[in-house]
């Protein structure tokens, strides 16, 4: 596959399962940066925050500045967001019982650790229509749900009828892991997403 000349998508490394995501976009042919300051915020076409603790991450966005960094990016220039797990928590405005700081740029309420503790995680098929057949597998580990959603939320995929996968515009989120399985689609998609995007910059 051609190398995507130009589009770099960055990861957001400061803990959880970032070099996957990364490897799973070089895979693909996309350009990528792992994201550990606001300079490197500023130099990418797109960011990815990954699964992980949401709280351990936000807590450190705070501390390197990256939260005000990413919200400036996501709200003034559209700079496409996608988060997985902890990064749709932390992409939320609203999550139940928990005042943890968020970049709250995704017009949702979320519920942590919906389907139970991580002894609990599990693999599912989820049908995400935008992505054709057959369905993506989905792996959920600790992961949340989508509780409440804005009408200008689509939601993507449900899985028992709770929303697991949700696109606002050029916001990007799912609960589960796509990086964990051999299925590039979602990654591509978020790809095609940025690209778009900066197309039209």
């Amino acid at each position: 596959m051609a190398e995507e000349k130009g589009l770099v998508i960055g990861v957001l490394a400061l803990q959880g399962d970032f070099a996957v995501h990364q490897k799973m976009l070089a895979g693909l042919g996309v350009e990528t940066i792992l994201v550990r300051s606001p300079k490197e915020v500023a130099a990418v076409d797109a960011l990815i925050i990954p699964g992980g603790e949401s709280t351990t991450i936000g807590k450190l966005m705070r501390r390197f500045g990256l939260d005000e960094a990413i919200y400036q990016r996501v709200t003034e220039e559209r700079m496409p967001l996608y988060g997985t797990c902890a990064g749709l928590i932390l992409m939320a405005k609203e999550i139940e019982g928990s005042d943890q700081l968020r970049l709250g740029v995704l017009d949702v309420t979320v519920a942590r650790n919906a389907f139970g503790r991580q002894v609990e995680s599990f693999e599912a098929n989820i049908a995400l229509p935008e992505l054709g057949e057959p369905p993506v597998r989905g792996v959920f580990i600790r992961a949340p749900y989508v509780t409440k959603a804005a009408e200008s939320v689509q939601a993507l995929g449900r899985f028992e009828e709770k929303i697991v996968a949700v696109r606002q515009g050029h916001l990007l989120g799912t609960a589960f892991h796509p990086e964990l399985t051999d299925d590039t689609r979602v990654h591509a998609f978020f790809a095609a997403l940025a690209r778009e995007s900066r197309n039209r910059s």
